[in-house]
């Protein structure tokens, strides 16, 4: 009898696209798929943040590629995807978050949350799948998601309703880009040691609160994102749609 043979985690010669990477959980995924053999463009407003991230792939034998970009831009979007790719994998990282009581939510914080985290990954997906299509190559979309698409909590009446309206785009994505090839996930987080979210850690009582929410009793690192996206990135996950990857330490398992 013959034996099963493991998938590869391996994306050598794929072109990924990693928005918001300049910094957190794209800089990371961008390191991780870089690792696992792929050319990576990294994408995002902070132009030498992004340079010295590629530089520092290549320093490392990696390939990597600064693409300073606005994902609010689709104009710049359609031609980054032109000139670049097109990218097998994309990483929909870009995204913010404005926490607020329902009574202090402002318009335009409600413009500015909505418009990145679900406006720009509607519009960039659409984008890297057209180019995809047209080449007639399949490909792995990974949106970074959130526990909050799942669950909800204070003061983020705006964002969970971005991760949720993301979740639902993912699912309906998966059947549209499914018979393409075209795989279409999300990853979802616990809160995890970010330039963005450390000024929140460092509150005491809310740091409490969030290690009691979490079965593990930790909060977590930017590594512990980076084998999943390589995983969903890879042909490791190729039977893997319109799924939810949650690496939140078990706070939705409550």
């Amino acid at each position: 009898m013959s034996l099963p043979k493991t998938p590869t985690f391996r994306l050598d010669g794929r072109r990924a696209l990693v928005t918001g990477a300049g910094r957190g959980i794209g800089r990371a995924a961008a390191v991780a798929l870089a690792d696992a053999g792929a050319h990576v463009f990294a994408a995002a407003r902070t132009k030498n943040e992004i340079e010295l991230l590629a530089g520092e792939i290549a320093n490392q034998g990696g390939q990597a590629t600064a693409l300073p970009l606005d994902v609010m831009n689709s104009t710049a979007v359609k031609t980054a995807i032109s000139n670049y790719g097109p990218f097998q994998i994309l990483i929909n990282n870009a995204g913010t978050n404005r926490p607020a009581l329902l009574e202090d939510i402002s318009e335009e914080d409600y413009d500015a949350v909505t418009d990145l985290n679900v406006r720009a990954v509607v519009f960039l997906t659409q984008a890297v799948a057209k180019g995809l299509q047209d080449a007639g190559l399949p490909g792995s979309i990974i949106n970074i998601s959130s526990q909050m698409g799942h669950v909800g909590g204070p003061k983020r009446t705006v964002y969970c309703a971005t991760k949720h309206a993301v979740e639902g785009a993912t699912k309906a994505l998966a059947w549209e880009l499914g018979p393409k090839g075209i795989r279409v996930n999300t990853l979802c987080p616990t809160f995890i040691r970010t330039p963005m979210s450390e000024p929140m850690l460092k509150n005491k009582d809310f740091y409490n609160l969030v290690v009691r929410s979490i079965a593990l009793g930790r909060v977590g690192e930017l590594e512990d994102i980076m084998g999943a996206v390589v995983y969903l990135a890879s042909d490791a996950s190729s039977l893997v749609t319109g799924s939810a990857l949650m690496v939140d330490g078990g706070w939705t398992a409550a």
